[in-house]
């Protein structure tokens, strides 16, 4: 895509508020691609949300609380169930999103849609960063999380596994959401760029193009796939029972006087 064009469109995601739409394709390789915004032509709209402004202070006066009330709740689109249905790489991990759902106590639908976004279920996706696999993790973050490589397999070659990605990645997940405790756009931001980086910009969602279409990416597709029981309280994941890929993604450790240490977090974008 031009430069030009991709300037407009990271333009574009600034307007507030913004409508939450949410565009994709699926490759010939069967790989989808998810953004809030229609990077090139090969995006066509998978459904039209309501008004999501990522980064306000939400209705509770909580930095990061983006979505209001209601925004994007209505029931998912067919056309967005219609890939989950028909996709066999999807498919082939369920049980393992079911799992570590349940381990970490994290929503099956949250794993579901950030995966969506970070890979489209590609098990062996690699970002322009070194990110690998269906959680889009880099190696040094991995290993934090007790993958380790041996004679026969480097790290980023076990990544590629379903089950080491998920079980590493959704360990991560956990750890930023206990960091940002009732604030998950923050935990998801932070999946993204660092949690440095949103700890640094005032516990908000830090003002960088691709971290704000990531935020609105995965929580659309997260608030339209969760059951229709649970879309009252947008963003909150069930704790009782325990979102295109960017292509600037990496790790890094934390800042020092985080809330809780994680083992590893992230940088790239900042």
């Amino acid at each position: 895509m031009a430069l030009p064009a991709l300037v407009m469109a990271f333009a574009a995601l600034h307007a507030s508020p913004a409508r939450a739409d949410i565009w994709g394709y699926v490759d010939p390789q069967g790989i989808a691609h998810f953004s809030a915004l229609q990077l090139d032509e090969r995006y066509a709209l998978f459904f039209r949300g309501e008004r999501f402004d990522a980064g306000s202070t939400g209705d509770a006066g909580q930095p990061g609380r983006g979505a209001p009330q209601g925004a994007g709740m209505a029931a998912a689109p067919p056309r967005l169930l219609a890939f989950f249905e028909v996709s066999p790489n999807y498919k082939a991990v369920k049980h393992l999103l079911r799992e570590a759902s349940v381990r970490h106590g994290i929503e099956y639908e949250l794993l579901q849609a950030l995966i969506a976004t970070e890979s489209g279920f590609d098990t062996h996706a690699v970002s322009a960063k070194g990110a690998v696999g269906l959680m889009q993790l880099i190696p040094p973050t991995a290993e934090r999380y007790g993958v380790r490589a041996d004679k026969n397999s480097p790290v980023q070659k076990k990544l590629t596994d379903p089950g080491t990605n998920i079980r590493a990645g959704a360990s991560y997940l956990h750890d930023l959401i206990q960091l940002f405790p009732g604030q998950l756009e923050l935990a998801i931001a932070a999946y993204n760029a660092g949690e440095g980086a949103v700890q640094r910009a005032g516990n908000r969602i830090p003002n960088f193009p691709e971290t704000r279409n990531y935020v609105k990416t995965v929580m659309q597709l997260y608030n339209h796939l969760k059951p229709p029981d649970m879309r009252a309280t947008p963003g909150r994941v069930r704790m009782e029972m325990m979102g295109g890929r960017p292509t600037g993604r990496s790790n890094m450790v934390p800042s020092t006087g985080a809330a809780i240490p994680l083992p590893l977090g992230k940088i790239g974008l900042d």
